[in-house]
């Protein structure tokens, strides 16, 4: 049986190293074709261990780590993530910011994804945010990447409440996977831009 378990961030830190093996292992399938870096991984992780208002979920089977997801004040987010919202006027304070969501493949369709929105929902109703984000990659429908059997996760957010904001968008930048590193001896991969758009959800 799954278990997922909210942590506070600083009680994430024993986890820290299988939270970026798994990141740099999920991120690494379409959309988001991330040639991961476990020392960074390490680094970014290591914002939310040292928030007091930081929340992930972990989700276990058998006490393996299979997934996380996780949340944090959007003032205490990466400035490329708060730059829209203060260009468009919110009051960045009053927003919660949904951070990843990953889970091996093998466990996905049995609800985790709905306990990992059920559980940074409550979490966000405790801080008083009257709005929830989270932000996903812009990909064309024709990328030469995507799988044939590849389906958005459009519906289902949009089941949980959550609107597609295509005026809100963010740029950041990360090394992505190509059929040339692809293989163990590729050369180290160079950062390219990518944009993300906001979906949001209305928690008063």
């Amino acid at each position: 049986m799954i278990e997922c378990t909210g942590l506070n961030g600083s009680e994430a830190k024993d986890v820290l190293e299988h939270l970026a093996e798994l990141r740099c292992r999920v991120f690494r399938e379409y959309p988001y074709l991330y040639d991961g870096d476990l020392a960074y991984e390490r680094d970014y992780l290591s914002h939310y261990t040292h928030s007091d208002n930081a929340f992930l979920v972990i989700a276990k089977m058998d006490d393996q780590i299979i997934g996380v997801s996780s949340c944090i004040p959007l003032v205490e987010a990466d400035p490329a993530f708060q730059e829209p919202f203060r260009a468009a006027g919110y009051d960045l304070e009053k927003i919660g910011y949904f951070g990843e969501s990953v889970l091996l493949p093998e466990f996905r369709g049995q609800g985790v994804g709905h306990r990992f929105f059920d559980l940074r929902e409550q979490w966000a109703l405790k801080h008083h945010f009257t709005i929830t984000t989270f932000c996903s990659v812009i990909r064309p429908v024709d990328h030469p990447a995507r799988p044939e059997d590849y389906r958005p996760h459009d519906a289902f957010w949009n089941k949980r409440g959550y609107i597609r904001h295509d005026d809100l968008i963010s740029n950041l930048d990360w090394p992505e996977v190509s059929e040339a590193n692809n293989s163990p001896n590729h050369d180290v991969a160079t950062d390219t831009s990518h944009k993300l758009v906001f979906w949001l959800k209305s928690t008063s």
